[in-house]
């Protein structure tokens, strides 16, 4: 891509004239030095593109300036260049982080292919990082109250062991968010996390869903087919609902826990894997378990550390976070402007206690990213249940007044408001004279 920084590090100013002009006249940014103690102050300062850096140089050799530049900067993407190069040298160089190498006397053509080459795999590694980035975000455990810290403390105790643990929750409270950063922080990161809803599965395939298949093991059983344990090998397998698992499937899924053994629907090859199983249910499995609907064995094997998630109106001073962070990603998956919140209209997402919890709240910020036509959601954009549709425009400001003197719920809201972020705003659109002149003399006096 024109304009790309590409740095030559070369003691031959031959070779630096003839690199730059070639490169120059493709339409890329070309610096060129002579030795690797320049290239180290240069990419201290900024990163380039890519760099081509000759091995034989006087001092610092290229070896030992690639070590140096991958200390500095890991994602550097580097090519080796040598006059007399060896297997051995180019071996090193690859260890040592090289993109590629190439000898001298330098082909032009071969250059420009691998120039092109090593751009475009930079390109994907920062897309890729991005990427990871991004998917990070979307499962994070948004919040910064009492009970989400000590939800993020449980993890950060259970992450690292390959303890079994049973996450229980309302529906919507994040029970997945909470399986997935036990994953990222455990020393399986790196293996599959694989997700089995057990609620959403007929019985009839259940078990082949998690054992998988042989061809011919019933009527549409065209292919052998691998099942979620095996799939999870080395990794995680996170069963939700399991509540909702029948007594039969419940017992094969003691033996798997048990031996990390099992054999695939209509197969007698016992399959060995290591995969660590986190489970989570919205039910009262210990309930369940005297009326008969849950193996007490499989809950005392599933239950080895247990983690509570909150439903989200006990923990309502995450709210305003919670908004800011959906407001802003829903505005950027849908090419919107990024909304601020009037007060008022955040008064009622503070007074609503949210039955479907952090899902509900993700919906509803979603469709007022959507569909508010303005740069502000205001209280009037607000639909049934958040807002009543027969509160009167006065109700709404006596649903204020209430809060406000309700134990100082209302200063607890601009609090809130103020602390969580530039997509969460201050806006008094809502207020009229007076009243909105007093609030913000409230907050400029810090009265939280």
């Amino acid at each position: 891509m024109a304009g790309e920084h590409i740095l030559i590090v070369d003691d031959e100013p031959a070779i630096q004239s003839t690199l730059r002009g070639v490169l120059e006249d493709e339409g890329y940014r070309v610096t060129a030095i002579g030795s690797g103690a320049e290239a180290l102050a240069r990419i201290a300062e900024e990163t380039p593109d890519l760099v081509f850096l000759d091995i034989w140089m006087s001092g610092m050799d290229g070896l030992e300036t690639l070590e140096k530049i991958k200390r500095v900067r890991s994602d550097a993407t580097v090519v080796m260049i040598s006059g007399h190069g060896t297997i051995e040298t180019a071996v090193k160089a690859t260890k040592l982080g090289a993109y590629d190498f190439i000898e001298k006397p330098l082909s032009l053509e071969k250059t420009l292919l691998i120039a092109t080459r090593a751009l475009e795999h930079a390109r994907l590694e920062r897309d890729n990082a991005q990427l990871r980035e991004r998917l990070d975000l979307e499962w994070d455990i948004v919040g910064q109250g009492a009970a989400v810290r000590a939800l993020r403390q449980q993890i950060a105790t259970a992450a690292p062991t390959n303890g079994r643990v049973l996450i229980h929750g309302e529906n919507g409270s994040g029970k997945e968010l909470v399986a997935r950063a036990i994953h990222q922080h455990s020393t399986r990161a790196a293996e599959p996390f694989v997700e089995v809803n057990c609620a959403a599965i007929p019985e009839e395939l259940i078990e082949s869903e998690l054992f998988g298949h042989e061809k011919g093991a019933f009527t549409g059983a065209v292919a052998r087919r691998r099942g979620k344990f095996e799939l999870a090998n080395g990794g995680t397998l996170f069963l939700d609902e399991i509540g909702d698992m029948t007594l039969k499937t419940q017992a094969k899924v003691l033996r798997a826990l048990e031996e990390q053994a099992f054999e695939r629907v209509g197969g007698k090859d016992t399959i060995k894997v290591d995969v660590r199983v986190i489970a989570a249910s919205n039910k009262n499995l210990p309930e369940l378990i005297e009326r008969g609907g849950f193996r007490d064995d499989l809950f005392y094997r599933l239950n080895v550390i247990p983690i509570e998630v909150p439903p989200l109106r006990e923990r309502k001073e995450d709210i305003p976070l919670l908004i800011n962070h959906f407001i802003g990603r829903f505005a950027f998956e849908n090419g919107k402007r990024v909304k601020t919140i009037s007060v008022e209209a955040l008064a009622y997402f503070q007074s609503y206690d949210w039955p479907g919890n952090v899902r509900e709240l993700r919906n509803m910020v979603e469709r007022l990213v959507i569909m508010t036509p303005g740069a502000i959601i205001g209280s009037d954009d607000l639909p049934a249940p958040l807002r009543p549709k027969d509160l009167a425009a006065g109700q709404g400001k006596f649903q204020l007044a209430a809060a406000r003197t309700d134990g100082g719920a209302f200063d607890h809201v601009l609090q809130l408001a103020d602390v969580a972020g530039p997509v969460v705003g201050l806006k008094f659109l809502e207020l009229r004279g007076g009243e909105a002149r007093r609030i913000q003399s409230e907050l400029a006096r810090g009265l939280h």
